[in-house]
């Protein structure tokens, strides 16, 4: 498992452990990106009132709890102030007496109809009074008439509807309708057809209710559950979305309906692009970040630059694979892949047989082909039980695959066969860390530090631990003491200038990151790792509100990195901030196209399709673009471009 970056405590965060991956050098950014939107109130899921995190680590959502005012604007101020309990009881008096009071048009996905409050009682059936109504007499009854024969046929159906006799009440709401096409009554009738699951029914009476009146929330919020029904998700979403714009995010199961919603959209999406997705590895970014977290070990015996092999020969192969892996590009991890998986079809290994196993394993679980990088690493362990590298990544793919017993065992094993080797701490360590078992994790860390004082990422992560634990002073110690003993190692510097811009402390933040730009310039031209560009970003635009030098730092990730979903999604999210939404989209589709696993797919593509739900509902319902400016949705507050 590769480094941990340094993360905002998140109390709520609920850890979805069936898609955790052993990259986690991303999570940071995204968790950034979460805070970062929460504050400037411009993200696009203020549209839908939830955050969800894309984290090395699986799946994060954040809810924004619309009712406190988090996405209104100029509220900042009131927020960091927690209120008294005196405010805290009248409020809830106030919410209490609010909900008391009948709303004939509250929103509800499915259920009653709508009755007006001052509805007069009638005990008789007051459809028997009624003269007969079809299309060919309504045109001789006056206004008047009509009107009340509409509103003697709605309590009338209103009736039947309590009786559950839902023809009798789709008649009568239909006589009704001829009498007086008012939305309330396609609304009513289209309750009638939600309980017989008639849904294209449901639609088409929805339909005309928002014909009539756009901002209908229980006629949206029905046509929402009926496009749900037939599976039509993204048209569900949209209304769904629309329903909470006009109630002001205060009606939960809407906010939730909008949450389930994106993920089938997005799980749909996502298992079409699996399905026709070409395996290859990540960014070499990722790829060097997994790599570098085991530590550095001469190659095996034989397998020298001197040794003399045959290049079409398996060793030579092999040989091959670790000399193009040595240069930390992704034109030589292209050629390691190639050559890991030819020298095991060319055969004559020897010795080395378990190590091309291990390998060539390696690689397939880059490229996120799970369940043969499982089969490779288990016959690596077969043919070497004491290769005790072959459980550590094993363990790590278990991980993923949210099988946590199967993790522990493999690190077991791995200390059965050789119980001082270092990274087996460092990795059971990470395990600890991304299910927030942090005591547990510290005291791996240190015993991997005790082992061999020497790498570097031991040290990191321990200072990244001690901070996730509250111990900030330990944490700063622990990396003043890192950064003396490492202070030619570019990552240090930019995981304790995450450190500080976490801590708001911007200008030492933007020094650090500087310091690991030169550094990563200097030490690897050819692969520099961009996350200090990235952080350096992310730090301007905090800092300053600047967004040209911020894209320009972006924009120069990208050309180094083009395939760096972290620079992929920042750019997305800092596009969006200055309310380039379409430009935005293109960006977190791209994201979602760089992701290896399903997990992170979905996550990907429930912003892009949030982000494409904002630009419909403001095509569709041009007038709730002012409302969702106010309440934070559109970003930059400079439109939609």
């Amino acid at each position: 498992m590769s480094p941990e970056r340094i993360v905002p405590s998140t109390p709520n965060a609920a850890f979805d452990t069936s898609s955790l991956s052993s990259q986690s050098s991303s999570l940071p950014l995204w968790d950034r990106l979460s805070t970062w939107a929460s504050e400037n109130k411009a993200v696009v899921y203020t549209i839908a009132g939830v955050a969800v995190v894309v984290t090395g680590a699986g799946i994060v959502y954040y809810r924004s709890d619309s009712r406190t005012g988090s996405h209104t604007v100029g509220a900042e101020a009131d927020l960091k102030k927690r209120a008294s309990k005196k405010e805290r009881r009248k409020a809830k008096k106030e919410k209490d007496k609010e909900q008391a009071q009948p709303n004939p048009r509250a929103p509800e996905q499915g259920g009653q109809p709508d009755v007006k409050q001052n509805m007069p009682r009638v005990e008789a059936d007051p459809s028997e009074d009624l003269p007969r109504i079809d299309p060919s007499t309504v045109e001789s009854f006056s206004d008047q008439e009509r009107k009340e024969y509409a509103t003697k046929l709605k309590v009338a159906g209103n009736k039947a509807y309590g009786d559950k006799s839902y023809n009798e009440a789709i008649d009568l709401y239909g006589k009704a309708i001829l009498c007086k096409p008012d939305p309330i009554f396609y609304s009513n009738r289209a309750a009638c057809y939600n309980a017989l699951g008639t849904w294209d029914k449901v639609v088409e009476d929805t339909s005309a209710a928002i014909a009539l009146d756009s901002e209908y929330v229980k006629a949206l919020n029905r046509r929402a559950n009926a496009y749900e029904n037939l599976e039509r998700f993204s048209e569900a979403l949209l209304d769904a979305t629309a329903s909470c714009i006009i109630d002001g995010f205060r009606n939960e199961q809407s906010v939730q309906g909008v949450e389930r919603l994106l993920k089938k959209v997005a799980e749909a999406k996502g298992k079409a692009i699996l399905e026709g997705k070409q395996k290859r590895l990540p960014s070499p970014t990722f790829v060097t970040n997994y790599l570098q977290s085991f530590r550095p070990r001469p190659r095996p015996e034989g397998l020298e630059d001197t040794a003399d092999l045959r290049e079409d020969s398996g060793k030579g192969q092999l040989r091959a694979g670790l000399a193009a892996m040595e240069k930390k590009t992704g034109d030589g991890y292209d050629a390691a892949s190639t050559a890991f998986d030819k020298a095991l079809e060319l055969r004559d290994l020897d010795e080395h047989e378990a190590f091309a196993y291990n390998m060539r394993g390696t690689f397939r679980y880059l490229r996120g082909e799970n369940a043969d990088a499982l089969k490779d690493l288990d016959k690596s362990v077969e043919l070497q039980p004491s290769l005790t590298q072959s459980y550590i990544k094993r363990a790590s793919m278990h991980l993923e695959l949210g099988n946590r017993e199967g993790a522990a065992e493999d690190f077991e094993k791995a200390m059965e066969h050789k119980q001082d080797d270092p990274d087996i701490y460092y990795h059971r360590a990470q395990l600890h860390f991304i299910l927030a078992e942090f005591a547990d994790a510290a005291k791996d860390y240190q015993k991997s530090i005790d082992l061999d004082h020497d790498f570097i990422f031991s040290h990191i992560q321990l200072g990244v631990t001690q901070y996730k634990m509250g111990s900030i002073a330990s944490s700063m110690a622990t990396f003043r003491r890192t950064m003396k003993k490492f202070d030619k190692m570019p990552d240090v510097y930019n995981y304790y200038g995450e450190l500080l811009l976490d801590q708001q402390k911007y200008s030492e933040a933007i020094e650090k990151f500087e310091t690991a730009i030169e550094m990563e310039k200097q030490t690897k031209p050819l692969g520099m790792n961009v996350l200090p560009l990235v952080n350096k970003a992310l730090a301007l635009f905090q800092w300053k509100q600047d967004f040209q030098e911020a894209e320009k730092l972006l924009q120069k990730a990208l050309i180094i990195d083009p395939e760096c979903d972290i620079a992929v999604a920042t750019m997305a999210q800092l596009l969006l901030q200055q309310g380039k939404v379409t430009e935005a989209l293109k960006y977190f589709e791209r994201a979602a196209e760089l992701s290896r696993t399903e997990g992170e797919i979905v996550n990907a593509l429930s912003y892009a399709e949030a982000t494409r739900t904002q630009l419909e509902v403001q095509e569709k319902y041009p007038q709730l673009a002012n409302r969702l400016q106010g309440m934070g949705g559109l970003p930059g507050g400079g439109g939609m471009r």
